[in-house]
């Protein structure tokens, strides 16, 4: 009725943003709106495929564009790799929604903490911090509504890219070279384990991530290839010391060019010497 500010914004307090929403309006965090009734699993659009990959001096992510609900595509534009912070990027797979809410939480949860600390949380932190925000998700999660994002980015002390794995639980793992989450994720880190080799520079990195979401939507329904007749390509973005930088469309275009013209010759001369296709 005064026009100010209630006391729990002007009250110093902890620089976990999550925190001060569970203390201030815990119904607005993901997962505290009420559970479902025991059975009832609502239709909603997933989203699929997520790998990265680390490179000399920094790490790749990539993400297809498809999410789909049950046997339907539900969105050929689907975005799944955001930006976290300036050096880290996060990738979803899951229940597209929530999974989205989670990330911009996510997002908030850094920004908040810079700005309340003054400095950058460690790229170990915000792991953690990751891990936390997904524990709080476990109710929907045993429901059938669960989030398994994918965490990545340039840890400053070391100088070098780091790879982040969850489970619904909020367990995290740190992954060394690859790895890749999602629906077509174990023909992705097929693909990954041939063509991932050490020195490789962001080029390179990319052009493998391309090749395992490839070899992901040739296996997997749920995962969508690049779409050459649309002209809608993964979403990649690579994380260095430079910071987080997504991969401009008409570079990502021509490299899927070069890797669809490449394997055409290859089915080719398989087709001609005999050998099955």
């Amino acid at each position: 009725m005064t026009g100010r500010l209630p006391a729990a914004f002007t009250t110093p307090g902890t620089s976990s943003f999550t925190e001060f929403l569970a203390g201030y309006a815990p119904e607005l965090l993901p997962g505290r709106g009420g559970s479902l009734p025991v059975g009832e699993v609502p239709a909603t659009p997933h989203g699929t495929t997520i790998v990265a990959l680390v490179f000399d001096g920094g790490v790749v992510m990539a993400g297809d564009r498809r999410a789909t609900m049950g046997s339907q595509i539900a969105s050929r534009e689907i975005e799944k790799v955001f930006p976290a912070d300036e050096f880290s990027a996060v990738g979803i797979a899951g229940t597209a929604g929530l999974a989205v809410e989670l990330v911009r939480l996510f997002q908030l949860e850094l920004e908040h903490y810079e700005k309340i600390e003054g400095s950058l949380l460690s790229l170990d932190g915000k792991a953690n911090r990751l891990s936390t925000m997904i524990r709080g998700n476990l109710g929907l999660a045993m429901q059938g509504l669960a989030v398994v994002p994918l965490f990545a980015g340039f840890d400053i002390d070391r100088g070098t890219g780091r790879i982040f794995s969850y489970d619904v639980t909020g367990g995290r793992y740190e992954e060394h070279q690859h790895h890749a989450v999602g629906s077509g994720s174990v023909f992705a880190r097929g693909s990954l384990k041939k063509l991932w080799r050490a020195g490789l520079d962001p080029e390179q990195a990319v052009r493998v991530a391309l090749e395992a979401l490839v070899d992901a939507a040739d296996d997997d329904s749920a995962t969508g290839g690049p779409d050459v007749s649309r002209a809608i390509w993964p979403v990649v973005a690579t994380v260095s010391a430079a910071g987080y930088l997504r991969v401009p469309d008409h570079d990502l275009g021509a490299a899927v060019a070069d890797i669809l013209a490449a394997r055409q010759t290859q089915h080719r001369q398989n087709s001609g010497n005999g050998t099955p296709r």
